[in-house]
């Protein structure tokens, strides 16, 4: 977004049009509230401004929920920023180790700012981009304990804020940066700024392990099923003991798994009665085998992420499902698996086999009324196919399920 768009936004004709105007629900809808806008005697530029916020607004419903109204977005800013209900929890954590003021070394639109600030803790938000350092004052605004910057946070003085949270900039121009001397701040510069004072620092999910200090503790989150980051902790925000944890926060719950150090996978044995997919957090912080230990299971495959057990597991650390059949896979046997169930709606899952799951679905014939789950995938090295039912957790069950590796593996 250019500087003068935003310079734009923030008048009090802007600000006032967002305020009165309702979000448009169609093509039609736009088209109509621009004409009308228009006749009223308002800028293209600022009709412009207005209708892009008006439909970032609605998108950032989902990561900001009730907050998303009143904020000001750029359509970069919004992709990169935290969901609130995630970064309530970086949040809570720097609350919970002691931690009064932080310094947030590349604000973005303001995402974690927001709550940190919202939690008591006193901020100070550095941006380099001058467009999005406005925004991100505007949207922090309401809040007297939060202050943007606009500047380089290399040329920062975090005089006496007691901790760092850095979410280096990755992208160019829409382009993704693959080396991490070209971020922004290098990663370099971050690491060596954590390794001087407690520090979060916010990277992708997929980020080569190898980069990754030893002694710091690696949290992979994931949210509502998509694994969103990889949080690097040090200092007092990191866990004493702790290098590598899963933190899943989903529909079921919120629940937690660490580990001290990689451990191996569970043993691979015959399939039993229910087969388990762990998060995708779990996975990415290596500790299917530690899951598959605490709940009497053992993987299927070497190679493969499922771990079964003889009984159902109700976790929001993955997903459970009773298996009905197992057979060798071949594409002429799964049809006649399905055609069998007699089935009206069909998942199809498949991890280890190469086929496409859409061009597969084509060949079904769908004409019953019941619903399973197909799992294509590898049992001690062979391929198979699994027709199963999804095992939803109860009620009862929707609460935080916090789990140690290494006190019950």
């Amino acid at each position: 977004m250019e500087l003068s768009e935003v310079t734009a936004l923030l008048t009090t004709e802007a600000l006032a049009l967002l305020a009165t105007t309702p979000p448009p629900s169609s093509g039609d809808d736009v088209v109509s509230m621009v004409s009308s806008l228009r006749k009223a005697g308002h800028s293209p530029e600022l009709v412009g401004a207005v209708m892009n916020q008006l439909g970032l607004r609605a998108k950032a419903i989902e990561k900001f929920g009730e907050f998303a109204p009143r904020m000001l977005y750029t359509k970069p800013g919004l992709e990169q920023a935290t969901r609130l209900g995630v970064a309530s929890h970086h949040a809570a954590r720097m609350h919970s180790a002691g931690i009064t003021s932080v310094a947030d070394a590349g604000c973005g639109i303001g995402g974690d700012a927001l709550a940190f600030a919202g939690l008591g803790l006193r901020v100070h938000a550095f941006e380099a981009d001058e467009a999005t350092a406005a925004l991100a004052a505007y949207n922090l605004a309401p809040l007297e304990n939060a202050e943007v910057f606009h500047r380089l946070v290399e040329d920062a003085d975090f005089g006496e804020l007691e901790a760092l949270w850095c979410d280096p900039a990755r992208r160019e121009g829409g382009t993704r940066l693959a080396n991490p001397d070209d971020w922004s701040p290098s990663l370099e510069w971050v690491f060596d700024k954590a390794s001087q004072m407690p520090s979060g620092i916010k990277l992708a999910p997929g980020m080569d392990r190898s980069l990754i200090p030893p002694e710091w503790e690696a949290q992979w989150v994931s949210y509502q099923g998509s694994v969103v980051e990889m949080v690097l902790w040090t200092g007092v925000l990191a866990r004493p003991g702790v290098t590598r944890s899963a933190l899943v926060i989903n529909h079921k719950g919120i629940a937690e798994m660490f580990g001290a150090a990689d451990a191996p996978d569970a043993p691979v044995g015959e399939m039993l009665d229910y087969l388990v997919e762990p998060d995708g957090a779990v996975i990415r912080a290596r500790l299917i085998g530690d899951l598959a230990r605490q709940h009497d299971g053992h993987m299927m495959d070497s190679t493969i992420a499922y771990f079964t057990t003889d009984k159902p597991v109700a976790t929001p650390l993955a997903q459970c499902f009773r298996i009905r059949e197992v057979i060798p896979y071949s594409v002429n046997a799964v049809e006649a698996l399905v055609a069998k169930a007699e089935l009206g709606t069909i998942d199809i899952k498949k991890r280890g086999i190469d086929i496409d799951p859409h061009s597969l679905r084509k060949t079904f014939s769908l004409r019953g009324s019941g619903q399973a789950t197909l799992i294509l995938t590898r049992a001690q090295g062979k391929k198979v196919a699994i027709l199963a039912d999804r095992v939803e957790n109860p009620a009862t069950l929707v609460s935080e399920d916090v789990a140690s590796a290494d006190e019950e593996s």
